[in-house]
């Protein structure tokens, strides 16, 4: 392979609900373990909203989001020919970017620290309108701009979520996925997932109640 696909610059989009494409998808990967680079050039596209949230989300800086995405793509590329098209290709393909986040975070052995301080008096206004423990409590708010709102002050609390806790929350609250993915990708059963996204949520909710009251301390 000459290239890489290069991710394209651009925000990530919501993506269509689902890892995998159907039969398209499938000749798509067909055609690319042939050596088609076009398809899979294709299939980078097709992945490319949904492979940076997860991502973004977990990494929460840009020029490692870049690296770890352009990482997950080789590997993949790497590995195509074994691929045995038994799990659908996204779910492939996020398994290994989510893995290359850990592999990232271990070999760095370092954790960001988020301050009190990075939380502005309007900010922590509207982080008190977000529900706790209710399904889907952070991907539904009520318009557009407060969804980029609450995703903001969402982004600066999930860093202090251990890694696969953040990563299920991106995946289920960012990226769109169902428990049922999550579990492919993660290799978890889907109750497992339930239960731990809860817990997860209730921590979240913890880490902000605890900065709040620090603040007013």
């Amino acid at each position: 392979m000459r290239n890489v696909p290069k991710m394209e610059a651009e925000a990530p989009r919501p993506a269509r609900s689902g890892t995998g494409g159907g039969e398209a998808e499938r000749q798509l990967v067909r055609r690319a373990q042939g050596g088609d680079q076009t398809a899979y050039e294709e299939l980078v596209r097709i992945h490319q909203p949904r492979l940076l949230a997860v991502i973004g989300g977990i990494m929460r800086r840009g020029e490692d989001v870049e690296d770890v995405a352009q990482q997950a793509l080789l590997k993949a590329y790497l590995s195509l020919k074994r691929f045995d098209l038994r799990s659908a290709f996204g779910t492939w393909l996020y398994k290994i970017a989510v893995n290359e986040c850990w592999d990232y975070f271990r070999k760095k052995k370092v954790r960001p620290l988020v301050y009190e301080a990075n939380l502005s008096e309007d900010q922590v206004r509207q982080m008190e309108a977000l529900p706790e423990d209710r399904e889907g409590a952070f991907g539904h708010a009520v318009d557009a701009a407060r969804r980029a709102e609450q995703r903001d002050l969402l982004d600066r609390l999930l860093i202090e979520l251990d890694e696969q806790d953040r990563a299920m929350l991106v995946m289920k609250e960012v990226a769109g996925f169902t428990v049922e993915e999550i579990g492919e990708v993660l290799d978890l059963n889907v109750n497992t997932v339930k239960v731990r996204l809860f817990r997860a949520r209730g921590r979240l909710v913890e880490v902000y109640r605890r900065r709040l009251r620090a603040r007013r301390g």
